[in-house]
């Protein structure tokens, strides 16, 4: 399966309750007065919402279901970066990302599971395969080829003109199978273990765009392994999946430099292939940050729900 499919076949299970602790932990996290950026591909903008998917009651209680699964995409390195901070050189928003993993069939937290997560830096680049990436701007490390002038005013939900850079191999988007390194740089890639209450906590930036996808972030879930002096080795993934961002928070970041200087077409939420356009169950991120000030900083989080039992490894 390769990037632009549409989402593995997601099992259809009884929703089931969870106390949901990590929003209260974001409002807490000192982002100010800050505004909900997370909404469905079917929502506008003025209608985002910072609840996740599933119907509350008086208690706090939220009922979820099994977190969707997507394609691993060509550009996934295996578990060898445990670390919290990802960023190394990159320029961007800075970004936070909250993830909770728990068991889908007992709502109990995952300890010890390794999270990797994984993504394009603010001019669309994934660090290993940057002679593969599509992206282009005027900042950064482009690929070869990609032009490098600003272009005028700010990207809309609509996109027009003609893509620019080199798309990856296997169509454009990402497609294709799994792609070999190009290069060993390891920026914005990097892997965590959950802790006692299932969490755990990246430090990043804000993800660009580039030809053919939405804005977004991989993640995995593996369980059953060890932490070696390699990384995280052994066991099996349960969960493979991606992080998406709201259309309002992304047309706020393109006002924000190095973002400002993408000149590649960009694909809407609506128009990904990979969205399965269902809120938080399908990976739609909460987001928090300074309403007109998203440059100082942006909060994300999301509960995944995972089968430790089953295997889902993204790649078809």
């Amino acid at each position: 399966m390769d990037e632009t499919q549409g989402p593995a076949h997601k099992r259809d299970m009884t929703r089931r309750r969870l106390i949901v602790a990590g929003g209260a932990a974001l409002a807490a996290a000192g982002v100010g007065a800050g505004v909900a950026a997370t909404a469905s591909a079917g929502e506008s903008a003025k209608k985002a919402s910072a609840t996740p998917s599933g119907t509350a009651t008086a208690t706090g209680e939220v009922c979820y279901r099994l977190t969707s699964e997507t394609t691993e995409g060509p550009y996934y390195i295996d578990a060898d970066k445990i670390r919290r901070d990802i960023t190394e050189d990159r320029e961007g928003i800075p970004m936070t990302l909250r993830l909770k993993v728990i068991d889908s069939d007992t709502c109990k937290p995952l300890k010890g599971a390794a999270v990797d997560i994984w993504h394009c830096d603010a001019l669309g680049i994934y660090s290993g395969y940057e002679d593969l990436s599509s992206g282009g701007g005027g900042g950064g490390t482009p690929p070869s080829g990609a032009p490098t002038d600003a272009p005028s005013g700010t990207p809309t939900g609509t996109p027009t003109g003609e893509p620019t850079g080199t798309p990856p191999s296997g169509g454009t988007g990402g497609g294709g199978g799994h792609e070999e390194p190009t290069d060993d740089k390891r920026y914005l890639r990097g892997t965590q273990l959950t802790d006692k209450s299932g969490y755990v906590q990246f430090k990043t930036v804000f993800p660009g765009w580039y030809r053919g996808r939405c804005v977004h972030i991989h993640t995995k879930v593996h369980v059953g392994g060890k932490l070696t002096d390699s990384g995280y080795e052994g066991g099996h993934t349960c969960h493979t999946g991606q992080l998406f961002l709201a259309e309002n928070a992304v047309l706020d970041s393109a006002k924000v430099a190095p973002y400002s200087t993408s000149t590649t077409e960009r694909t809407t939420l609506d128009e990904d292939s990979i969205y399965p356009d269902n809120g938080a169950e399908g990976g739609l991120l909460t987001l928090r940050y300074q309403k007109g000030r998203i440059a100082r900083g942006v909060q994300a989080s999301l509960t995944l729900g995972v089968d430790p039992d089953e295997t889902h490894t993204g790649t078809g």
